[in-house]
C-alpha cells in the first residue's frame, strides 16, 4: 500500500479552490501518451480555441499534438525526509502542487499524524500553491524535508479533526448517515479480502488443483433458480470487526475553553478532555508548540504542565506516551486503514445514501456535535463566521480561460470543484430550512411564502406563492417550475457562452417538501424586483421588457438550442423581441454581470398534455388518447427530443432535395444530348461519354440516396442560394429546395431552418402576427415534434427493448432509457399500455408497472408528510408503508404518540413563532389513513398523472397480477422518498402482524437535483479511442482511453461515474488484448467505484460484478469468480427478481464455471434457467437458444444422462440447420456431436440389456467424463458474453485498414451521437447507456 499511495501519479492539475489530491488513488500510472505515441496517423489536430466546449453540437474528437504533449510531463523521484522516521522516495510529476505532497503525507501510514508542517528544499520553504515545475532546483532524487511548524488556532483545530477522522476512518457510520461524502463499498467483504493480492504461489496452487475439493462452490439457498425467498441481509455483508479496534474511550473539547486573558499569553490555544481505554482522565492543551498534559481537573483548573512533561508536536505522539493501549491499538487501526483499497477511502464527488442500514452504535463525539450546531462547511472554515461567495465562485470559475488543454482542465476542474461543495451546502442548508433551524427573511409571512437565506444560498419552497402560477395549476405548477428551471439551468450551462450567466441552482425534496436554493445575483437584495428585470416578463407576458445585450447573448445560444428569435406585444401595444420564453428574466447584477433566470420554458411545450382551444392534434396521434389534461400547464418536451426531431427533419430534407436534384440533373442531361446530336463528327465522341454519365446518374437516382452524397450536393446548392450567387443559380434548382423546405415544414423558404417558439401557447402572451403564416408554422412544428415523439420515439424504445440493446433493470434504468430518447416520464402510462401487448417484454412491462406504482405513491407520501408533525415523523411513515406494502389488514396506528405529551403542551404550542411554522401541531390526520384508502389514492393518481388505469385494490392483487417483488417495490420507493429503513428481515405476508413499526425507520435523507458538469476533452478523447477500436485499431484507442481517464482524473478527482465507465473499457481492452490480470486489476477498481458513485445495488453495479468474475476466471482465481456471479445474481434478484434477460446471461455464467469444477446437478439447475429465460425472450429458434441447449446437453452427458442430451443436442441441431443451413461449421459440430451421443448411448443400453438378461460378468462401465479444461471453459465464456475473438491474418488486417482510409478519404466521417461512426467497419461498440452485455459487446453467438 505504501508504494501504492506513494506513486503521485500526475492526476491532478490544481489551483487554490480544487486543493484535492488523488495521489493514492493508481498503484500504476495510467497509461500515458508519450510525445512519440501522440503522432498517431498524424490525424489528431483538435480545435484549439475550444469556446463552445459543451455545445449541444457534437465535439470534434481529435487532440492537439502540443496540447497532449504539454500535460504529459514527466514524473521524477525525491527523497522526503521526516523527523522521526526513517527518509522514503516517492514518485512525483511536474504537475503537481506542493500542496498534493502535503495530502500525501497526512494519508501515509508514517506521517499521518502531523499536519502542521512546512516543506523545505535546501533550507527554502515551498510555497503550497506552487507547481513542482516552478520550483527551483527541484529535480531527480532532491531531498525535501518537513519541517514542524508553530501552531495557530486554526491549525491546532485542523490537527484535532485530523486525529478524530484517522480514529474513526474504518468506522462506516457516516457511510451509513450519509455524511461526509462516506458511502458503502462491499467488494472486498465478497471476495474476502483484495484480490489483486493473491500471492503467485496461490494462482500456482490453484491451477494445479482445479479440483471440486479445492473451491466451496455452493450457492446459499436464496440465490438457486426458483428460490421465492429474498433476503435483505445479505445486501450488506458485514465484514468481522469492520470497525477496526478501538484505541481511546474520549476525546472531545474540554469545558476549560476558551484559554482566559493570562494562558493565551503562554500561547494556550485550546484545551482537550480525554479519556484513555485504561480509564485514567487527562486534560491536555494545545500550544503553539505543540500538546501537553496540564494539572486541570474536573472541578479545578490549572493549566500549567503535568509532571512528568511531554510536548509533543503531534497529538497522536502524545496519547502514544500516556497511553500503552493506545498506542498498540492505533497501529493495528493503521495497518488496516492502509491496506484498505484507496477507492474504499476517497470521498465521493456527491452524497450517495443508502436505504438501508443496520443498527448503529450512538458514540460520543464532541467533533460531531460541534459541527452540527455551527455554521461551518466543511474543511476550509474551521473559522465561523467565514461564509463563502458561492455566487462569486461559481461565476469566477466560468470566467477562466480556456485556450489550451491545461487551461481547460484548470477550468473544468475549478467549475467541478465549486459545484460539488455548492451541491452539498445547498442540501444542508435545505435541510436546515425544513427542519426550523433557519429564521426566514419575511418572517410574518405565512409558512408556505417563506424564503430564507442561509451561508449566502437562498433557499424558496414550492408552493405557489401570491397566485403567481395560478393559471398554470397552481401548487402543481409551482413544484414542477423548479425541476424544469434546472433543466434550463443544464443547457445553458452546457452550451457555456462567455458572458451569459446562470445561478447555480440545486432542487432538493426533503420530508414531502421541495425546496429550491440558488446563489444570489449581488444587488438583487436590495431592490425590488420590478427594477431588477431589464428582459424578459415578471407577470408571465403581461409588461414585456427587452435589452440589445441580452438579445445578442440569447441568440448566440438560441442557435444551438433551436429557439427561434419571435415578437410579442406589450401592455404599450409595442412590439418586442424575444430570444428566450416571455417569463426567462434578465438581470444585470451590481457585479456588471448578465444574469438569466426562471428558465423554466427553455424548451416547447408539449402540446399532446395541454388542452388548447382551436387545435386539433394528427389523427394518429388523438387515435392514442391525446391531448390529455395535465394537472399543471408546464409540460414541456426533452432536449433529447428537440435533437432527435431536428435531426431527422434535416435528413428528411436532404434526402427530398438530393433525390429531386438528380433527377433534374438527368433532365438537363436529356436536353444538352439533343442539341448536341446536331453537331459535328468529333461531338459523337462526346456524347458517347455523356450517354455512360446520363446512365449512371439515372442509376444513381433510382438507388437510395446515400446520405452524405446528399448532404454535400444539398449544402453547396443552399450555400450558393443564401450568399446570393443567383446568377448561376437555376430557377428550377430552387424549387427544388423550396418544396424539399416545404415538406419538412422549415420556417425560412429558401433553406433547412427548424427552431421552436417557447411562446407559442404561452396563455396570457400576445403575440405580434397572429393571422400570419409564421405562427402557423412555428405551431405546426411544436404540433409536430410531439407527434414524432409518440409516432416513432415511443415505438423505438420499444424496439430498443425488443433487441436488447436497452435492457432496463428498474426504474432508474428505465427512467434513463426513456429519456435518452426524449420521452418524458409522464407518458409511462401510454408505454405501460403499449407493454402489455408484447408478450416478450413482460419484464419491462412489470418495471414500468413499479415504476408506475412508486412514483404515484411518492405523489401521495409527498402531500401525507406535510401534515406530519416531526415527533411522530417515524410513526406516520412505518404505518404509511404498512398501508402502501403490507399485507396486514387492519394496521392499526403506532402507539406512544402522546409519549411526551404534557398538559400544558397544547397551550404551549398555540404560541407562535415556538415550533417549526412548516409542521402542523397535533395533526393526526395521517392515523385515520389505511391500505384501502392508499391504494384508492394511488389508482386515481396513476389515472390523473400518467393516464393508466391500475386494475387492483390492493398491493396483493397487483402482485400477483404484474408479477411484482414487494422487496423492489420498498427498494425503489425508499430510494425515491429519501428513507432509510432497517436492515433487517421483513415478512410482508402475515395477515395479522405489521410488517413495519417505528424503530424500522431509521432515517429520511434528502433527494437532490443538480446539474453535472462535464469533462470535455477527456469526453473528445474517449470518442476519438472508440473510433479507433472500432476501426480495428486497438493499441491506440487503448491509448487515447487511458488519456482519457488521466484527464478525467483531471477534472473530477479520483470518484465519478464517467471514471468507473472508462475504467470498465480498459478492463475489457486489457481483457481482449490478452492481458488478463490488468483487465483484472482495471475491473476491480470499477467495481469499487460504481458501488461508491452509483450504489452498491445499481444495476451498472451489477454489470461490473459480472465483468470481474470472467476477469478473475481469466486469472484462474475460480472461487472468487463464483463469489462474485453469485453477489451479482443476489443483486439482480433483489432488484428485478428472477424474470430479466440479463438473469439467463448470469446463470449460463454460473453454470459454466460449476461444470467447470465438476458440480454437475447444481451446473444443470442454473442452466435449465437460463434456457427457459431465453426461449421467453429471445424466441425459441434463435442462436442463444441452440447454444443453451447445447449446454444442457453437455452437462447431461456428463452426468451420464445420454437420452435426455441427446434429445438437447437434436434441438441445438434443428436451430442451426434452419438458420444457418447444413453446410455451417456449428451445424457440423453439432451433427458430429450427436454422432458421439448416439455412440456412448447405445453402448449404455446394451450392457444393460446384458444385466437385465443376467450375462455373466456384464458390468455397467464407468462413464468416461473429460472434466473441460480451464481454456475451453473461458472459450465458451467469451461466447456468452458476447467477446469474439476474431481470427484473422495479418494481411486481412493491412487490407481492411486500407479500405478504412480509403472511406476516410472519401468522406470526411461524421461522428453519430454515441461515438459510433456512421461509415467504416464497426468490429466493436461500446453500449455507453450502461446496459448493454458489456461494454464491447458484439452480440453473443448471434455473430457466428
Amino acid at each position: 500500500m505504501d508504494a501504492e499511495v506513494s506513486s503521485l501519479s500526475p492526476l491532478i492539475i490544481s489551483n487554490s479552490t480544487a486543493s484535492f489530491s488523488v495521489s493514492s488513488v493508481y498503484s500504476k500510472d495510467p497509461t500515458r501518451l508519450s510525445a512519440d505515441d501522440n503522432k498517431m496517423n498524424g490525424d489528431e489536430d483538435n480545435n484549439q480555441d475550444k469556446s463552445e466546449d459543451e455545445s449541444g453540437t457534437e465535439p470534434k474528437s481529435n487532440t492537439d499534438e502540443q496540447e497532449v504533449v504539454f500535460i504529459q510531463d514527466m514524473g521524477f523521484t525525491v527523497k522526503i525526509v521526516s523527523p522521526g522516521t526513517e527518509a522514503f522516495d516517492i514518485q512525483v510529476s511536474s504537475m503537481e502542487l506542493v500542496q498534493e505532497i502535503h495530502q500525501l503525507l497526512m494519508d501515509r501510514e508514517d506521517t499521518c499524524h502531523r499536519t502542521c508542517f512546512s516543506l523545505q528544499l535546501d533550507n527554502v520553504t515551498l510555497d503550497n500553491f506552487a507547481e513542482l515545475k516552478n520550483i527551483e532546483g527541484l529535480k531527480e532524487g532532491s531531498v525535501i524535508k518537513v519541517v514542524e511548524e508553530l501552531y495557530t488556532m486554526r491549525e491546532a483545530r485542523i490537527h484535532v479533526r485530523h486525529v478524530r477522522d484517522l480514529l474513526k476512518s474504518l468506522d462506516p457510520a457516516d457511510a451509513y448517515n450519509g455524511v461526509d461524502c462516506s458511502s458503502l463499498s462491499f467488494l472486498n467483504v465478497v471476495t474476502q479480502g483484495d484480490i489483486t493480492d493473491t500471492p503467485r504461489s496461490s494462482h500456482i496452487r490453484e491451477k494445479r488443483k482445479i479440483r471440486p475439493e479445492s473451491v466451496d462452490c455452493t450457492p446459499p439457498d436464496f440465490i438457486m433458480p426458483r428460490c421465492k425467498e429474498r433476503p435483505i441481509l445479505p445486501l450488506q455483508p458485514q465484514a468481522k470487526e469492520h470497525k477496526g479496534p478501538q484505541c481511546i474511550k474520549v476525546l472531545t473539547t474540554s469545558g476549560w475553553n476558551p484559554p482566559p486573558g493570562p494562558r493565551k499569553m503562554h500561547g494556550d490555544l485550546m484545551y482537550l478532555y480525554v479519556v484513555t481505554l485504561e480509564d485514567k482522565h487527562y486534560h491536555i492543551t494545545a500550544c503553539t508548540r505543540g500538546f501537553f498534559v496540564n494539572q486541570s481537573a474536573e472541578e479545578e483548573f490549572n493549566a500549567k504542565p503535568a509532571s512528568p512533561s511531554h510536548l509533543c508536536h503531534s497529538l497522536i505522539e502524545l496519547l502514544n506516551q500516556i497511553s500503552p493501549a493506545f498506542k498498540k491499538n492505533f497501529a493495528a487501526l493503521q495497518k488496516k486503514r492502509t491496506s484498505r483499497h484507496p477507492f474504499e477511502r476517497v470521498a465521493t464527488p456527491y452524497q450517495v445514501y443508502a436505504w438501508c442500514a443496520p443498527n448503529i452504535d450512538h458514540t460520543i463525539d464532541a467533533i460531531r456535535a460541534e459541527d452540527t450546531f455551527s455554521s461551518k462547511l466543511g474543511y476550509e472554515e474551521h473559522i465561523p463566521g467565514q461564509t463563502r461567495d458561492w455566487n462569486e465562485e461559481l461565476q469566477t470559475t466560468r470566467e477562466l480561460s480556456r485556450k489550451n488543454l491545461p487551461e481547460r482542465l484548470l477550468r473544468e476542474r475549478a467549475i467541478f470543484k465549486v459545484h460539488s461543495d455548492f451541491v452539498a451546502a445547498a442540501t444542508r442548508g435545505a435541510m436546515a430550512v425544513i427542519d426550523g433551524n433557519v429564521m426566514a427573511i419575511n418572517p410574518g409571512e405565512e409558512a408556505k411564502m417563506q424564503m430564507y437565506i442561509w451561508n449566502n444560498i437562498f433557499f424558496s419552497l414550492g408552493f405557489d406563492v401570491r397566485d403567481h402560477y395560478k393559471e398554470l395549476g397552481g401548487d402543481a405548477a409551482a413544484f414542477v417550475a423548479p425541476k424544469n428551471d434546472l433543466q434550463g439551468v443544464r443547457v445553458y450551462s452546457a452550451v457555456d457562452l462567455p458572458g451569459l450567466y446562470t445561478l447555480g441552482t440545486v432542487v432538493i425534496d426533503y420530508r414531502g417538501y421541495r425546496v429550491t436554493a440558488q446563489s444570489i445575483i449581488p444587488g438583487i437584495l436590495e431592490r425590488e424586483q420590478e427594477q431588477s428585470v431589464v428582459y424578459g416578463s415578471i407577470d408571465f407576458g403581461k409588461t414585456v421588457l427587452t435589452h440589445p445585450k441580452y438579445l445578442d447573448l440569447l441568440n448566440k445560444a438560441g442557435q444551438q438550442l433551436k429557439i427561434l428569435p419571435h415578437q410579442v406585444i406589450n401592455e404599450k401595444d409595442e412590439e418586442i423581441e424575444l430570444c428566450s420564453s416571455v417569463e426567462c428574466k434578465g438581470i444585470i447584477g451590481n457585479d456588471g454581470r448578465h444574469y438569466i433566470l426562471d428558465l423554466l420554458r427553455t424548451f416547447p411545450p408539449d402540446v399532446n398534455f395541454l388542452k388548447l382551444e382551436g387545435e386539433e392534434l394528427s389523427k394518429e396521434v388523438r387515435a392514442l388518447g391525446f391531448p390529455l389534461e395535465h394537472r399543471h400547464k408546464l409540460s414541456c418536451l426533452r432536449q433529447e427530443l428537440i435533437d432527435a426531431f431536428v435531426e431527422n427533419r434535416y435528413m428528411m430534407f436532404i434526402k427530398f432535395a438530393a433525390f429531386h436534384l438528380q433527377q433534374l440533373g438527368a433532365k438537363k442531361q436529356k436536353e444538352r444530348e439533343s442539341r448536341s446530336s446536331q453537331e459535328k463528327e468529333i461531338a459523337k465522341i462526346t456524347e458517347v461519354v455523356k450517354d455512360n454519365k446520363e446512365g449512371e446518374e439515372k442509376g444513381a437516382a433510382e438507388r437510395e440516396i446515400e446520405t452524405e452524397e446528399a448532404k454535400k450536393i444539398v449544402e453547396s446548392i443552399t450555400d450558393s442560394i443564401t450568399s446570393g450567387e443567383k446568377l448561376e443559380m437555376e430557377e428550377s434548382t430552387r424549387e427544388v429546395v423550396k418544396k424539399a423546405a416545404l415538406a419538412v415544414g422549415s420556417l425560412k423558404e429558401t433553406e433547412f431552418d427548424v427552431r421552436f417558439n417557447p411562446d407559442v401557447y404561452s396563455p396570457g402572451v400576445r403575440h405580434a402576427n397572429l393571422e400570419g403564416d409564421g405562427l402557423k408554422k412555428e405551431r405546426q412544428l411544436i404540433k409536430d415534434a410531439a407527434e414524432f415523439l409518440v409516432i416513432t420515439q415511443i415505438p423505438s424504445f420499444i424496439r430498443d427493448c425488443l433487441d436488447h440493446t436497452s435492457a432496463p433493470m428498474d426504474g432508474i434504468t428505465l427512467s434513463e432509457a426513456m429519456h435518452n430518447r426524449g420521452i418524458n416520464i409522464r407518458y409511462l402510462g401510454k408505454i405501460a399500455e403499449m407493454l402489455s401487448k408484447v408478450g416478450q417484454l413482460e419484464y419491462v412491462y412489470s418495471i414500468a408497472v413499479s415504476e408506475l406504482v412508486c412514483r404515484s405513491a411518492k405523489h401521495v407520501f409527498t402531500n401525507y408528510m406535510q401534515s406530519v408533525e416531526l415527533m411522530s415523523l417515524s410513526a406516520a411513515i412505518s404505518h404509511f408503508l404498512n398501508c402502501f406494502l403490507s399485507a396486514c389488514v387492519t394496521p392499526h396506528t403506532p402507539q406512544g404518540l402522546d409519549e411526551l405529551q404534557s398538559k400544558n403542551a397544547k397551550k404551549r404550542n398555540k404560541r407562535k413563532g415556538r415550533v417549526n411554522p412548516l409542521s402542523s401541531p397535533d395533526n393526526l390526520e395521517w392515523t385515520t389513513m389505511t391500505p384501502r384508502s392508499v391504494w384508492n389514492q394511488l389508482k386515481t393518481e396513476m389515472k390523473q398523472y400518467y393516464d393508466w388505469d391500475m386494475p387492483c385494490d390492493s398491493v396483493e392483487q397487483a402482485v400477483e397480477r404484474f408479477s411484482l417483488q414487494k422487496i423492489s417495490l420498498l427498494r425503489s420507493f425508499c430510494m425515491k422518498t429519501g428513507i432509510q429503513i432497517l436492515l433487517r428481515e421483513y415478512s410482508f405476508d402475515t395477515k395479522n402482524r405489521l410488517t413495519f413499526y417505528e424503530e424500522d425507520i431509521v432515517n429520511v435523507f434528502p433527494v437532490v437535483k443538480h446539474i453535472n458538469p462535464r469533462a470535455s476533452d477527456a469526453y473528445n478523447f474517449y470518442t476519438t479511442g472508440q473510433t479507433k477500436i472500432q476501426q480495428g485499431y486497438l493499441k491506440e484507442g487503448y491509448e487515447l482511453i487511458s488519456e482519457a481517464l488521466n484527464l478525467l482524473n483531471n477534472v473530477y478527482g479520483a470518484m465519478h461515474p464517467e471514471i468507473a465507465q472508462c475504467l470498465r473499457m480498459l478492463a475489457r481492452l486489457n481483457y481482449i488484448m490478452g492481458d488478463h490480470a490488468e483487465a483484472m486489476s482495471y475491473q476491480q477498481k470499477a467495481v469499487l467505484m460504481s458501488e461508491r458513485v452509483n450504489g452498491i445495488d445499481h444495476p451498472y453495479t451489477i454489470t461490473e460484478y459480472i465483468h470481474l468474475a470472467l476477469y478473475c476466471f481469466a486469472n484462474t482465481q475460480v472461487s472468487i469468480s463464483l463469489k462474485l456471479l453469485y453477489r451479482a445474481r443476489y443483486l439482480t434478484l433483489l432488484v428485478c427478481g428472477e424474470n430479466h434477460p440479463e438473469m439467463a446471461l448470469l446463470d449460463s455464467n454460473i453454470s459454466l464455471i460449476l461444470h467447470a469444477l465438476g458440480e454437475y446437478e447444481l451446473s444443470l439447475r442454473f442452466l435449465e434457467k437460463a434456457l427457459e429465460l431465453n426461449i421467453k425472450y429471445n424466441g425459441p429458434r434463435s442462436l442463444k437458444v441452440a447454444v443453451t441447449y447445447h449446454l444442457v446437453a453437455r452437462t447431461q452427458s456428463c452426468m451420464g444422462d445420454f437420452r435426455s442430451a441427446l434429445q438437447n443436442e437434436k434441438e441445438t441441431y434443428a436451430i442451426y440447420k434452419h438458420l444457418l443451413g447444413d453446410e455451417h461449421e456449428k451445424t457440423r459440430e453439432s451433427s458430429e456431436c450427436l454422432r458421439h451421443l448416439t455412440q456412448q448411448a447405445v453402448v449404455l443400453q446394451k450392457k444393460m440389456n446384458d444385466i437385465c438378461t443376467g450375462k455373466a460378468g456384464a458390468t455397467l462401465p464407468p462413464i468416461q467424463i473429460q472434466t473441460p479444461s480451464m481454456g475451453s471453459v473461458l472459450d465458451m465464456l467469451n461466447v456468452i458474453n458476447g467477446i469474439l475473438f476474431v481470427q484473422i491474418s495479418q494481411q486481412d488486417i493491412e487490407n481492411f485498414k486500407a479500405e478504412v482510409e480509403k472511406r476516410q478519404l472519401k468522406e470526411s466521417t461524421p461522428e453519430s451521437k454515441d461515438g459510433v461512426t456512421k461509415s467504416g467497419n464497426v468490429v466493436v461498440k461500446e453500449l455507453e447507456e450502461g446496459f448493454a452485455d458489456s461494454p464491447m459487446s458484439v452480440s453473443p453467438i448471434e455473430s457466428s
